[in-house]
């Protein structure tokens, strides 16, 4: 059985990795210049699918489309990014015959439209962070804001991934930031409508894994931390999230069960939280698809979450039932092709010499290999490096030693704000917040 891949870079090595122990067949796709990336080497076949331009290659679902009916795939599995959420190319794949590896249509749109989700999350009885009812027309922003109060965030209401979003933190500001929210929602997912959220300033981001199958059984993997974001870009991520109080972690995870039964998901997904200083939950988005850092929830469940994301699409039960245990702590770095010296500009260009750390607990997704092109057409991500120890200290040690064994030529990476990060006892002693990239970027390097 065949199985496209309709994605690129780590993902889509990630997906044909995991195709192949299951004995299915990957067919992988690719724009004109990803001829000779990593992940076309390593399926049964490769398709072109369009130029450079992703609007003209991975977002084509037509092309997709018609690369799987060329090859005789019966499967689809969008990774993340590109159109892993989009309710329409999930629709374009079943109609023409195709499973896709993922949430049906309805249940994509149901969680797709961030505003539209935050109404499913009340009436499944999910607290939800202040803010407007459903989308607001920009005429009526002012007065939502008003109500909502200051410092706010409007928000994309088909958004993700920090885009579309701006702080507003005077009524001064307010138009300016709708304007541009609006054009840049417009721009990435071709839908420009906002809402409004309160700000909840020294927040924690949480978020819980969860997988349903066709039976109608969902269950929870534990919860992920993702504070360490920049400008909402995540850079790092842990499992479990330190620091948190045994009933809020029983807490969240019913609350993203509750939220997954009541649209019938089926699937990888998961069901996000900002914890304020006590510890209230608020939900605040859902993702319909694999997530980046799924890796750390694998390496302490044991759990092969791309794995069972393929089985239920073919139909079978979830592996796991009940609730699985953890085993120590894992941590995962995104490496990007960007530059933390000049404020994490991209840098683009061909890898010369490349060396990647191995040993105990120590795990590597990517699709980077010496002579690789970074293109710039794409998502600057280019590995990650997730590692694993007993405890989260001895976690941490690792990762130490890990990143200063990374050696890339040809372009920068992120590797230096990491090793950074590691000096930093916010960071270090689990009692962080999304403010401390904020902090750590304002301080003397």
């Amino acid at each position: 059985m065949k199985v496209l891949v309709a994605n690129r870079g780590e993902i889509a090595v990630r997906v044909i990795r995991a195709c192949r122990e299951l004995d299915l067949s990957p067919v992988a796709v690719y724009s004109e210049p990803d001829e000779e990336q990593l992940h076309c080497r390593l399926a049964d076949e490769a398709v072109c699918i369009g130029p450079a331009q992703a609007a003209a290659s991975y977002l084509n679902a037509d092309a997709l489309v018609a690369a799987a009916l060329e090859t005789g795939a019966e499967l689809v599995h969008p990774g993340y990014g590109f159109l892993a959420e989009s309710a329409s190319f999930a629709a374009a794949c079943s109609d023409a015959g195709l499973v896709f590896v993922g949430p049906s249509p309805e249940t994509i749109r149901a969680v797709g439209d961030k505003a539209a989700a935050r109404e499913t999350a009340r009436a499944a009885g999910i607290p939800t962070v202040p803010g407007s009812h459903g989308v607001v027309a920009p005429a009526g922003v002012a007065a939502v804001a008003e109500e909502v109060g200051y410092p706010l965030l409007l928000k994309a209401a088909g958004g993700g991934g920090g885009r579309g979003i701006r702080t507003v933190e005077t009524p001064a500001d307010l138009d300016a930031a709708c304007a541009a929210a609006a054009r840049e929602a417009g721009a990435a997912f071709g839908d420009g409508s906002l809402y409004v959220e309160k700000l909840l300033v020294g927040a924690r981001h949480v978020e819980v894994q969860v997988v349903g199958d066709r039976a109608g059984t969902v269950a929870h993997l534990h919860e992920r931390e993702c504070s360490v974001q920049r400008r909402r870009q995540k850079l790092v991520e842990e499992a479990r999230a330190p620091a948190l109080r045994h009933e809020t972690r029983d807490a969240i995870a019913g609350a993203a069960v509750r939220l997954a039964e009541s649209i019938g998901y089926v699937g990888a997904g998961t069901v996000e939280f900002l914890l304020d200083r006590d510890e209230r939950f608020y939900f605040i988005e859902a993702n319909a698809r694999i997530q980046v850092e799924h890796p750390v929830t694998e390496l302490v469940t044991g759990v092969d979450l791309v794995k069972e994301q393929l089985r239920v699409a073919l139909g079978e039960r979830l592996s796991f039932g009940g609730d699985v245990a953890i085993h120590g702590a894992a941590v995962e770095f995104r490496i990007n092709a960007e530059d933390p010296a000049r404020g994490f500009f991209p840098s683009p260009g061909t890898v010369t010499a490349l060396h990647w750390p191995g040993g105990p607990g120590i795990r590597v997704d990517t699709a980077l290999q010496a002579g690789t092109k970074v293109l710039p057409f794409y998502d600057s991500l280019v590995a990650k490096l997730v590692v694993w120890g007993r405890t989260r200290a001895e976690a941490l040690s690792r990762a130490r030693r890990a990143l200063e064994e990374v050696h890339v030529e040809g372009i920068e990476t992120t590797v230096p704000f990491h090793l950074r990060l590691l000096d930093d006892s916010r960071f270090v002693e689990g009692a962080y917040d999304t403010t401390l990239l904020e902090d750590l970027e304002r301080a003397p390097a």
